[in-house]
């Protein structure tokens, strides 16, 4: 018996699943391996609306014998195709084949007399053959090649519609037909646009969710302040700092902090739990009218899932005494969005003050109103506290400087000021109610609650910039970076189930509200002993954003498709500056000030896709965005309190799959160009990004991801950029002329691979994997016409699994290169108060990891069908 479950859009009439005509079981050769247990291959095919099998892939292997004979027999197969109101659809099918040996294939099928059994079992005895059953088990399918078109920002757990078919008769086995639905992934608004699933590439040695953002082109992260401290992000030509032009989502939730003290629109992802990201969403560029603010170079969401059912438990040892502890749960009688996971990390570090310690809890659960209703519920915790040390003077670690020993390697780790470093803490509660409306609509609300702490410490100039009264002596540059918030929120999309063109649900509606009350504060600190001697600013900000957007997706012809979208947003601030002079010219005042400002615009959005064949699509977008202001930078009844940006970008997409073919391949490649109001440069006296005006940048990449059944995912990408100051006065058009923005590299490179496959030693199957990832990172250009020297850096990984238990090793930055992590070039004087001040700028970096090993023992409880 073979179970089928075809997926396609709830709001859709119902599918009448595909119904089986012939199906050949398959036959091994008579050289195959000697079965002691059952084997199972997981077939995913292709059926398309004639009832042939177009497409097979290997989703879960038994070993390369196996694999071949199943997917032999699947090219014929044949079906009648299903059907949704009548007309025939391609969809995708999960089949389970199964290899028994003879006496145990002839006892569960009781298809012949014990006279036939004890025969069969004398051929397998002495032939080695086995032959392969179709037997029922739970598996998924989906409408594939456009044939369900959902216009959504992201895939929905919507199900379930139920039906069965009677057997399709005597001379074909019999079929049990379950029919899901769940919302196909929507169309990319632009080539840049990349519904990520990370699927394999999971393999590929990471650190963090964060790590997970390398799968998109142009992306290079850079941490100066810990583990435990939010990445700087690098994309599309911008430096987005921690996340002032990048926007972040956690399921649907923002993560960005508005007016942080550490810099605007703060977004730390470190407290995600790698094993419960399904896959992530990347939009380079504003063309997304569900985008919303930080949005500038684009936004990057996470959406969580938990394949695996049943208890997993990792603990990792490695270099530097780091650890590593994971449990993720899954019930097995639940979907994907139902898990718990917990996450412990501590470790030393790669060099002095460079400790960590976090934890991590998140839970989500998944519950089934009706059957037109999903309601999902999620919740997270978290804590970290981290050491840094900061940035070191180029000059003094070749001369040996450093209070550190004078050999290369621990000059090159050391540093200056011991009280760097931070701690967090973040708690978040969401609820999002999915429900499917009559005449095929649909509408999803979200509600959350966001509680946050930082506290971040950092010293980039030494003994510069304290002015301290009298013939004092210089106090130190260091700062503390405090922030307290909470964030109270309300999203909500609404397709109505019209019909435009002969194209369903073609419009959807969202909106957002959000409202963050915040306490930002930075103060000086004592070089010696860390305490607070001076205030640069204090501030209670209450931020209100409210949002609304519609997005149009029509296609007039067959080979064109059109999408048009508006997005209206309002800012309104209200700020309480909390350090304001006690005295001022005209006598003593309260040190305490108020003030508000407003804004609100109106960001168009379009896109036009043309099918220049089968394979081929040239897609061109166009959008304009906002980034709202810091409140450390607004002034009483200011208008407009937000940065402009607008985007361009035209490219190719093509995709190879299906005919049959074990194997998928789709590449893309786009030029685009970005121009952008105000933008901002970090200020090392500051410790801190502050506006320098308009930039521009003029860009290109590429990408290509190659899939091979459940054996090969391998993806490469390489991006160019060029970030410049506009000239005053100039053109906008002109977008090469002008000079060259610091710190953002010219030339990002990436290559992700995993190889994946089975051994069998003695009478034991094996499982195995080798994986590897690659980063390329161009000389980035520093202040005063300097540049940094290129990065290389490679990490691998290797497994084996058998049965319930995994040993993995992992090494990040396998030659051991000495790479500087973050570089910058300015004026420092960290030789102590008392030297003379220089006013020569020298290069200052932090450094990178060296050679990282890691061992991790995994093992997979309660979830008999996931073995090997």
């Amino acid at each position: 018996m073979l179970v089928l479950c075809a997926v396609g859009a709830l709001e859709e009439p119902p599918i009448s699943p595909p119904v089986p005509v012939e199906a050949v079981a398959p036959v091994m050769p008579g050289d195959a391996p000697v079965l002691e247990h059952p084997a199972t291959v997981m077939l995913r095919l292709t059926i398309d609306d004639g009832g042939a099998v177009s497409r097979v892939e290997v989703r879960e292997s038994a070993g390369a014998v196996f694999d071949r004979a199943a997917m032999g027999a699947a090219v014929r197969w044949r079906f009648e195709p299903a059907l949704r109101g009548g007309v025939p659809l391609e969809v995708q099918v999960d089949v389970p084949v199964q290899f028994a040996p003879a006496r145990v294939r002839e006892a569960l099928t009781g298809v012949a007399g014990a006279e036939r059994a004890s025969s069969e079992s004398a051929r397998a005895a002495t032939e080695d053959t086995s032959r392969g059953e179709m037997l029922s088990a739970p598996a998924s399918t989906e409408p594939v090649g456009g044939a369900v078109d959902v216009p959504t920002r992201e895939s929905s757990p919507l199900d379930v519609l139920e039906a069965s078919k009677p057997s399709a008769g005597a001379s074909s086995p019999g079929f049990s037909t379950t029919v899901r639905g769940v919302a196909e992934a929507p169309p990319p608004v632009a080539v840049g646009d990349f519904h990520i699933e990370v699927g394999q590439l999971a393999d590929v040695p990471r650190n963090s969710a964060s790590d997970l953002m390398l799968l998109a082109p142009g992306v290079m992260l850079a941490n100066h302040g810990g583990e435990g401290h939010a990445e700087t992000v690098f994309i599309r030509g911008f430096d987005a700092g921690e996340g002032k032009d990048v926007e972040m989502r956690l399921n649907g939730v923002p993560l960005n902090e508005v007016s942080h003290a550490h810099g605007h629109g703060y977004a730390d992802t470190y407290f995600i739990i790698p094993e419960l990201v399904d896959s992530l969403r990347v939009t380079e560029g504003p063309y997304d009218a569900s985008q919303g603010d930080f949005g500038v170079a684009g936004t990057v969401e996470y959406q969580l899932g938990l394949a695996r059912r049943g208890l997993t438990a990792s603990a990792s040892y490695g270099s530097f005494a780091s650890r590593r502890l994971a449990l993720v749960w899954g019930p097995p009688e639940s979907t994907e969005a139902t898990f718990v996971g917990l996450l412990l990390r501590q470790g030393q570090g790669f060099g002095p003050n460079r400790s960590f310690a976090n934890a991590t809890a998140m839970a989500q659960v998944e519950l089934r109103l009706g059957d037109d209703t999903r309601l999902r519920l999620l919740g997270a915790s978290s804590g970290a506290r981290f050491a840094s040390a900061g940035v070191v003077r180029e000059t003094d670690v070749v001369d040996a400087r450093l209070p550190c020993a004078a050999d290369a390697d621990s000059q090159f780790f050391c540093f200056y000021d011991e009280n760097q470093g931070g701690a967090s803490q973040r708690h978040l509660v969401s609820a999002e109610l999915q429900s499917r409306l009559k005449r095929g609509g649909r509408m999803v609300q979200q509600g959350y609650v966001v509680l946050r702490q930082t506290r971040i410490r950092d010293n980039f100039t030494g003994f510069i910039q304290d002015t301290p009264p009298g013939e004092d002596a210089q106090r130190g540059d260091g700062t503390e970076g405090y922030y307290r918030g909470s964030t109270l929120g309300l999203r909500g999309r609404y397709i109505p189930g019209l019909t435009l063109l002969g194209q369903s649900r073609p419009l959807e509606l969202g909106y957002v509200a959000r409202y963050d009350d915040v306490r930002t504060r930075s103060r000086r600190l004592r070089d010696s002993g860390g305490a607070p001697y001076s205030t640069l600013f204090d501030n209670q900000v209450r931020t209100t954003n409210l949002g609304g957007y519609a997005s149009l997706r029509v296609q007039p012809l067959d080979w064109l498709a059109l999408r048009v979208g508006v997005r209206l947003d309002t800012f309104l601030f209200g700020v309480e500056d909390l350090n304001r002079p006690a005295v001022d010219r005209d006598g003593p005042r309260i040190p305490e000030e108020s003030l508000e400002a407003y804004g609100f615009f109106a960001s168009p959005r379009a896109s036009a896709e043309v099918k220049l064949s089968s394979r081929l699509t040239w897609l061109t977008s166009a959008g304009l965005g906002a980034r709202s202001s810091d409140a450390a930078a607004l002034s009483d009844a200011e208008l407009a309190p937000y940065a402009r940006v607008a985007s361009g970008e035209t490219g190719l997409g093509w995709k190879r799959e299906g005919e049959a073919r074990p194997y998928s391949l789709e590449a893309r490649g786009a030029v685009f160009a970005t121009r952008v109001s105000q933008d901002f440069v970090f200020d090392e006296r500051l410790g801190r990004n502050q506006p320098i005006g308009a930039s521009q940048r003029l860009g290109a990449f590429a990408t290509g991801r190659l899939r091979w059944a459940d054996w090969l995912d391998a993806q490469a990408s390489v991006a160019w950029a060029r970030a410049t100051l506009p000239v005053p006065g100039a053109s906008s058009w002109k977008l090469w002329d002008g000079a060259v923005m610091p710190y953002i590299p010219a030339l990002l490179g990436r290559v992700d691979a995993s190889v994946r496959g089975h051994v069998t030693v003695g009478s034991e199957r094996l499982g195995w994997n080798v994986a590897l990832g690659h980063s390329a990172v161009g000389p980035r250009p520093l202040p005063l016409n300097r540049y940094s020297e290129p990065v290389f850096l490679f990490d691998v990984g290797t497994r084996a699994r058998w049965d319930w238990m995994e040993l993995g090793v992992s090494v990040e930055n396998v030659l051991d290169a000495r790479w500087r992590e973050t570089e910058l070039n300015y004026v420092s004087n960290f030789r102590g108060p008392d030297a003379p001040a220089s006013l020569l700028a020298t290069r200052h970096f932090s450094a990178g990891a060296p050679r990282t090993f890691r061992g991790t023992l995994t093992l997979y409880l309660d979830f008999e069908e996931d073995a090997p």
